[in-house]
């Protein structure tokens, strides 16, 4: 049985996300110094990828 065409991977075609993860939020968080260690990771800032 063959795979349907829309199923495929498009190969090379990266696609920027606009949702990060916790542990991406907690590492930008960190960086620009709004997070410390002991801070509660629920409930997080909103953030934004940095580019």
């Amino acid at each position: 049985m063959s795979q349907h065409p829309s199923l495929k991977s498009g190969s090379g075609l990266v696609v920027k996300r606009n949702v990060l993860k916790r542990f991406e939020r907690v590492e930008i968080l960190k960086k620009r110094g709004q997070w410390k260690s002991g801070d509660r990771v629920q409930g997080l800032r909103k953030t934004k990828p940095d580019v």
